[in-house]
């Protein structure tokens, strides 16, 4: 019997891996990861256009003070990941699914709302 590393490669029999129900839990997972990438590049873009005093978070704003906007942004972001990883990992699906709505709802739109009145 072969192990598999990952879901999604093939026994050595050839036969492809059907999706099971772990699916949705990948796709909450990988639409996690989307949404925090989208925030960063969003808050980087939105500190660029409007400068850095435009970050609302008190701590990320200190590090983008002291480290700069890309390197302190993608510091908080990998972290977001990496904390995301460990609830993904102990199967914390749907508090992760929580977490991914919260930042569609709490950064992504108001970063889109900023952006399109801003034209």
């Amino acid at each position: 019997m072969t192990t598999h590393v990952l879901p999604w490669t093939r026994p050595a029999s050839g036969e492809r891996l059907l999706p099971g129900k772990d699916s949705l839990a990948e796709a909450i997972w990988i639409a996690f990861v989307v949404v925090q990438a989208l925030d960063g590049a969003m808050t980087f873009i939105g500190m660029d256009r409007f400068g850095v005093h435009i970050e609302a978070n008190p701590l990320l704003f200190v590090y983008v003070q002291a480290l700069g906007p890309a390197l302190a942004l993608a510091a908080a972001k990998l972290f977001a990941i990496g904390c995301g990883a460990a609830l993904y990992l102990t199967a914390q699906h749907k508090t992760l699914a929580a977490l991914a709505v919260m930042y569609v709802v709490g950064a992504i739109g108001p970063w889109i709302h900023l952006f399109w009145s801003h034209q």
